[in-house]
């Protein structure tokens, strides 16, 4: 098996990459706002015969990449080649498996695999011989005449998939393909997709996937190019030389996530623009993270067998979170002082142990006290209704002042945020429908 690792990165080598990313940006336009740059400098290589991946959080801006590869998008800046042909629109020797099944409801498996060859204009007959064997090829041969809601979630999936090969594309794109899918339906997806590529069974030549899921991106990848934000880049490429199939349980395999995810969490400067935690002052765009999940990471992390100090690989797997769900969480207590997040590891601070210590009484003081020394918008608007005699001030008027430094998606975000913060610490409140933050319900 390490002879046919090495024969395979030499016949990488001896070959011109598919696919070509030079210096690709992504920049829209937000009006008087400015305007919000979510690739920059994106460098990528795709060789024949390999699968890689694009493992970052959500707002990283791989599905846009994904998208401009495909020739769905044109990039604001740089070149995107395939096979040394500049990318001017969607290209024919590209097809995509995107996160939602995106099938037509009233058409059967059988009709909606042979879409794309349709649109080719291949005739009729061709067309269904095609398309059966990809049906075949992809284990769902007896559903040709079902239709998608007698499907379960993976055999949706599985027709995506199918819809997709049978155009005989030389790249396959996948866009988080396994996300929407349970635990065990998408073990099973993986398996029977690696095995299919390991077998030289797929007709194609290269695998670009988009995921947040470490695991899943050792198990499958053969490079893993790690995606930051702030905006969207390339900060990492690591390559996977562990055959297949491979084994969780691997010491090899477990080294590798651990290394990924010290690599995820290393403390950079402080990021300018959108994304986790960009700027400073109250632009800081926040996740909408709830008070009860900051409560049970703390609870988590305290407890046993960890005690103050975890390492987030086995956390996360503890807890059935992935990247997407488990970083939000620890930055943002990160952000209010409670845990500390570097090298792959969290633990908690002093503040973090008192907290949870505390009885709720305690941890509301506690959370308010960090709340205004730490988060500048929830601070900025306590200080408005302070200095206003009716204590009273429109949610819009902070709306439009972060509009300044961010996205209007990242600003009710935000908002919403520092919200339901300020409602647990009774710092201030909040009126709905009159979308007004008063000093009505004060701590």
């Amino acid at each position: 098996m390490e002879n046919a690792v090495i024969s395979k990165k030499l016949d990488i080598a001896r070959n011109a990459p598919l696919v070509l990313a030079n210096k690709v940006g992504q920049t829209y336009d937000k009006g008087a706002s400015g305007s919000l740059v979510v690739l920059e400098n994106v460098d990528l290589q795709l060789y024949p015969n390999e699968i890689v991946g694009l493992l970052g959080r959500s707002g990283s801006g791989k599905s846009t990449l994904l998208r401009a590869i495909a020739g769905l998008i044109r990039p604001s800046n740089g070149e995107i080649t395939f096979a040394g042909r500049p990318v001017n629109g969607p290209n024919s020797d590209v097809a995509v498996v995107f996160q939602s099944f995106a099938l037509f409801p009233w058409l059967t498996v059988l009709q909606n695999v042979e879409l794309g060859l349709e649109a080719q204009g291949v005739a009729s007959s061709e067309r269904r011989k095609r398309a059966l064997a990809a049906i075949d090829l992809i284990g769902l041969d007896g559903f040709e005449s079902a239709y998608p809601k007698e499907l379960s979630g993976g055999m949706r999936q599985r027709v995506g998939l199918a819809r997709a090969l049978v155009v005989r594309p030389k790249v396959l794109l996948m866009d988080e393909p396994f996300s929407a899918l349970d635990v065990l339906t998408a073990e099973t997806l993986r398996t029977d997709l690696l095995d299919l590529w390991c077998e030289g069974r797929m007709p194609i030549d290269s695998v670009l996937m988009v995921t947040h899921n470490i695991e899943e991106a050792v198990l499958m990848c053969d490079r893993i190019l790690i995606s930051g934000s702030n905006p969207g880049r390339v900060i990492a490429e690591i390559h996977v030389d562990l055959p297949q199939p491979r084994n969780r349980l691997d010491p090899a395999f477990r080294m590798l996530v651990e290394d990924i995810y010290a690599r995820m969490t290393v403390r950079a400067g402080a990021p300018t623009r959108e994304g986790m935690f960009p700027g400073t002052g109250i632009a800081m765009a926040l996740p909408r993270v709830s008070t009860n999940l900051m409560s049970g990471l703390i609870e988590a992390v305290a407890g046993e067998p960890y005690r103050g100090q975890a390492d987030l690989p086995p956390l996360a797997a503890h807890l059935h979170l992935d990247v997407d769900d488990l970083f939000p969480i620890a930055e943002t207590l990160q952000l209010m002082r409670f845990a500390d997040l570097e090298g792959g590891d969290i633990k908690l601070t002093a503040p973090g142990l008192r907290f949870f210590d505390s009885d709720v009484d305690e941890r509301k003081r506690l959370f308010e006290q960090h709340l205004a020394s730490y988060v500048p918008l929830a601070a900025h608007i306590r200080r408005v209704l302070d200095e206003r005699p009716t204590h009273r001030a429109p949610a819009r008027r902070f709306r439009d002042e972060l509009e300044d430094y961010m996205s209007e998606d990242y600003a009710d975000t935000t908002i919403k945020a520092v919200t339901n913060w300020a409602r647990y610490a009774e710092y201030f409140a909040y009126d709905e429908s009159a979308d007004l933050f008063t000093l009505e319900n004060p701590s």
